[in-house]
């Protein structure tokens, strides 16, 4: 999938204009990235850059890969959000800047 943006805040912000659906389960209730998103730029984690203000550009590639802890976890979507979400694929879903 491709989204825009000069940084991951401004990619996020136009993935999740394009797949609403997905807001919830990246953000808190302030807007934050949720502790268990793990987005990377190439190789690196965003965590370890400048968080959501990494920069990013043209052709960058960017892993968004939830955390897998023990336990287990239903997520329940309704079949309008199981529609906007991207087709699962590999190991993440993967953006690419535009």
């Amino acid at each position: 999938m491709t989204v825009s943006g000069a940084k991951i805040s401004e990619a996020l912000a136009d993935l999740t204009t394009q797949y609403p659906a997905i807001a919830p389960h990246l953000f808190n209730e302030n807007n934050e990235l949720r502790p268990f998103v793990n987005l990377f730029v190439g190789e690196h984690n965003i965590k370890d850059l400048q968080g959501v203000d990494t920069p990013i550009k043209d052709g960058d590639k960017v892993m968004l890969i939830p955390s897998i802890a023990g336990g287990s976890l239903t997520l329940t979507l309704s079949q309008r959000e199981r529609e906007q979400l991207p087709s699962p694929s590999g190991e993440g879903l993967g953006m690419r800047a535009q």
